[in-house]
């Protein structure tokens, strides 16, 4: 079962309520928690490549953590990044990388 999101609530909760609610709420209690349609470790994967793909680092570092949480492995998440490379851009895959050595190191 996926452990329950309060980012939202924790971050923007006073500055931003109805963000922080379909943040927590929504998509981390409502999408994320449909594990009999996708795995927890399935959305982690998808979520990293996608946000690789865009360039979105900072999203990436705490989706990675999230990622390794959920099961993905050092050797799956340098396959993503690998196979990504060519797609989204070696930059890309470059920073993304700088990343995974920091979270998937032990």
């Amino acid at each position: 079962m996926v452990k329950k999101q309060t980012a939202g609530h924790e971050q923007l909760g006073d500055f931003a309520p109805k963000f922080a609610e379909l943040n927590d709420d929504v998509l981390f209690g409502e999408v994320w928690s449909r594990e009999d349609k996708l795995s927890a470790r399935d959305r982690s994967m998808i979520t990293c490549a996608s946000l690789m793909s865009q360039g979105l680092f900072p999203q990436l570092e705490s989706h990675m953590k999230i990622a390794k949480q959920n099961g993905v492995t050092k050797d799956e998440m340098v396959e993503l990044i690998t196979h990504l490379a060519f797609y989204a851009g070696w930059p890309k895959a470059w920073s993304a990388f700088s990343l995974a050595k920091e979270i998937f190191k032990d």
